[in-house]
């Protein structure tokens, strides 16, 4: 009788370990895989956003130009590379938060690491009227590997006049 129990215990031992073997198996690879994966995911994404240089587009001035508001805007890409068109959708709001004019503006070509100034008219809005304008959209940016959405990710809007712009 004792015989027939080693036996017994021996591969219930074996099956035990085997079971906590393919346990432990289970729990720890997918864990250590996650683990390995994870690191090169968190690096990607930071280093991608990083490395893309800021686009600043100001807003610098605006004045009377007969029945519409002349407007300003400095484009900065002094830390980027050359865009051959950068068209946007801008809308002006007036200082009450209506939406009044809408306007689609090529701000291009802007050189490698240069800024320039491009002008623009508001038809039939009185620059004391603006009181916000607002990046809608980038219709179209190319240059580079640029699309329309790391050009809109890029842009960092600013504003020297009473009017806020933001995107």
């Amino acid at each position: 009788m004792e015989r027939a129990m080693p036996g017994r215990s021996g591969i219930g031992r074996r099956l035990l370990a085997g079971l906590t073997f393919a346990v432990a198996l289970t729990v720890s690879l997918p864990a250590a895989m996650a683990q390995d994966a994870t690191p090169a995911a968190k690096d990607a994404a930071p280093a991608a956003k990083s490395d893309v240089p800021p686009l600043k587009i100001e807003l610098n001035r605006l004045e009377p130009a007969g029945e519409a508001c002349r407007t300003y805007m400095l484009v900065d890409n002094s830390r980027g590379p050359a865009l051959k068109s950068l068209k946007v959708d801008l809308f002006a709001f007036d200082t009450e938060g209506v939406a009044q004019k809408r306007l689609a503006v090529e701000l291009g070509p802007v050189q490698e690491k240069k800024t320039v100034v491009r002008l623009f008219d508001f038809a039939g809005l009185a620059c004391p009227k603006i009181g916000r304008l607002l990046l809608n959209d980038v219709l179209a940016c190319e240059g580079g590997d640029a699309t329309r959405e790391t050009c809109l990710e890029r842009i960092e809007p600013a504003t020297k006049t009473s009017a806020a712009f933001d995107r």
